[in-house]
């Protein structure tokens, strides 16, 4: 069972899984966080296959139970996304997402076990570090939202010592790559070029991120689905090479063509400096090592950016089976 399917990295996962010839129960509640649209496309990518089946229920509400029946390993990507939003009266929402439904899930997998639970965790249980992020790191997280990934995670942890559940927690580093959120940065870079508009940056200071291909992530989510790793494992996956955002804006402009101006802004509550991760322990556990580099999977996304503008708006019939009955309910 993968949760969070129609995402961005969910799709990912999906299309990696489909590919190796898995079979493939999705879940996703297809909320509103950003245009639903995008996520039809992303589930229209996966609903071709007959080895996926694709259940529009939402984890904090739905009966469990029967979604376990006939699973044998839970991938868990669901979530509500984004830092700096996180703040305020919407935190209620990230409890219910990232830890309420978190827990949930764990619970009926408690009751229907299931050989392997993969847990998707962030970078953001980290918070302020001037160092590179291991796994025995201090965690710290500086925004609600890093706090409800913690919490989910612990939760996993908790889980895996008490209820004997063979658990890997994956902290994933700045990912990026076609299908990214709009609210992401580089998704907001390229679109802001081809747009001619300026880029809006913020906080005064130059932030670094280790930006992670997509097509690397769901590597290791796929890997974890069978390596031998012990009940509770909590493994960082990140490229390894911080890259400064001004640094990135020019990689935009080099690959696009034109100048891309900035449009400074106030620091955001819960952004850090940055981040620089040690996927050491994931090499050795699950053999991962990140193959694609920051200008090879910026084309790539460049490139998935510039394709999605040429399409023809897409009918309900083209969407695919699935999505197009899906797209009847929520749109």
């Amino acid at each position: 069972m993968l949760t969070g399917v129609a995402g961005f990295i969910g799709s990912h996962v999906g299309e990696m899984l489909l590919e190796r010839g898995w079979r493939i129960r999705g879940v996703d509640a297809l909320t509103d966080t950003y245009d639903p649209a995008a996520k039809l496309r992303n589930l229209a990518l996966l609903d071709h296959s007959p080895l996926f089946e694709f259940v529009h229920a939402d984890l904090a509400t739905a009966d469990l139970r029967p979604l376990l029946d006939g699973v044998d390993a839970v991938i868990h990507l669901a979530a509500e996304p984004g830092v700096s939003k996180s703040w305020g009266t919407v935190f209620p929402t990230y409890v219910n997402r990232n830890v309420l439904s978190t827990q949930r899930l764990l619970e009926a997998v408690a009751e229907r076990p299931v050989d392997r639970f993969v847990y998707a965790s962030s970078s953001s249980v980290y918070g302020p570090n001037s160092g590179t992020m291991h796994e025995s790191s201090v965690l710290a997280p500086l925004s609600p939202y890093g706090v409800s990934k913690l919490a989910g995670e612990c939760l996993v942890g908790a889980y895996a010592q008490e209820r004997q559940l063979s658990s890997v927690s994956l902290r994933f580093f700045s990912v990026y790559g076609p299908r990214q959120r709009p609210d992401m940065a580089i998704h907001r870079f390229v679109e802001a070029l081809l747009d001619g508009r300026p880029a809006e940056i913020y906080g005064q200071q130059v932030q670094l991120r280790d930006f992670t291909y997509v097509e690397d992530v769901a590597a290791a989510v796929v890997g974890s689905l069978t390596a031998s790793v012990a009940p509770g494992t909590v493994l960082n996956i990140a490229y390894g090479d911080p890259v400064a955002i001004p640094d990135v804006l020019r990689m935009v402009e080099a690959e696009i063509g034109g100048r891309l101006d900035v449009a400074q802004r106030p620091h955001r509550a819960g952004d850090t400096g940055r981040t620089h991760g040690d996927s050491s322990a994931a090499r050795e556990v699950l053999g991962w090592v990140p193959t694609v580099d920051l200008a090879t999977g910026l084309a790539r996304q460049v490139a998935w950016h510039r394709a999605l503008r040429q399409r023809p708006v897409e009918t309900v019939a083209a969407a695919g089976p699935v999505a197009a009955d899906v797209r009847r309910q929520v749109l």
